[in-house]
């Protein structure tokens, strides 16, 4: 069932928002200037709204998405910064105890309320078309910057996206350890997708059976967005070729 964004719960603790998060917080601004809720014109017709059990609130499901883009960050690791960053949380309307959703439930907003990038531009699109009468990112860039990068992910093809997560974290490795170059797998020579998709998972597994790099919070964070983006190419694969024998049995 599709619902409104929900009022701001009433809490003891709602004081440490003015304590903690100072009014020049680009995500204090960002709340508190924008109207979320062309939102849910938008996204009406991926839920039902006569039927099932009440949906987490879709505009706070995207601000999830919008965290994930300002900060480049998996969806593991955007909720779990918003477990105890109170910027975070006040930005998704949500009392300093209130429980964050399980990151789970962001992978399925992504990949089937979701499903078409084109939608998810637009709503970043819109979302920094507002910010701009409000005069919000004068001297900020990180709202347009992320946009960009979202166009810029949705002209490329899901080898060349697994490729420069991969070559970010290597990147990041190398400012710890550059040996660790000595364990790495050898890059795919083909330039094709299940060869780099091969890689991608070897890499990280490699990295995952080194602790001592694998939980630098930089490596980790890096190497979290890689995953995500492995399984993402997975869905998508098995979607597509679904789609395609559904459409030939049709015919």
């Amino acid at each position: 069932m599709l619902s409104k964004q929900e009022e701001f719960i009433l809490s003891p603790y709602n004081e440490l928002y003015n304590l903690v998060v100072p009014k020049d917080n680009l995500l204090r601004q960002t709340k508190e200037l924008v109207d979320f809720s062309f939102i849910l014109d938008e996204l009406k017709t991926n839920y039902s709204i006569d039927h099932g059990r009440n949906a987490i609130p879709p505009i706070r499901m995207f601000k999830y998405l919008l965290l994930k883009v300002f900060y480049n960050l998996s969806d593991v690791d955007v909720v779990e910064r918003a477990q105890y960053d109170l910027s975070f949380k006040y930005f998704l309307d949500m009392a300093p105890e209130d429980p964050v959703i399980d990151p789970s439930s962001l992978t399925k907003f992504r990949r089937l309320r979701i499903k078409d990038m084109n939608l998810l531009d637009l709503l970043i699109g819109k979302t920094v078309e507002i910010a701009l009468e409000h005069n919000l990112l004068l001297g900020k860039s990180i709202i347009i910057d992320a946009t960009h990068s979202t166009s810029r992910y949705n002209a490329k093809s899901a080898t060349q996206h697994l490729q420069e997560l991969s070559k970010k974290l290597r990147k990041t490795i190398f400012e710890y350890d550059e040996k660790m170059k000595e364990h790495f797998p050898s890059k795919p020579v083909g330039g094709g997708f299940q060869e780099e998709l091969a890689y991608t998972e070897q890499l990280v597994s490699v990295i995952e059976q080194t602790p001592t790099i694998a939980k630098v919070p930089s490596v980790k964070e890096k190497m979290n967005v890689l995953k995500e983006a492995v399984e993402d190419s997975k869905h998508n694969t098995h979607f597509f070729n679904r789609s395609r024998c559904e459409s030939r049995t049709q015919i």
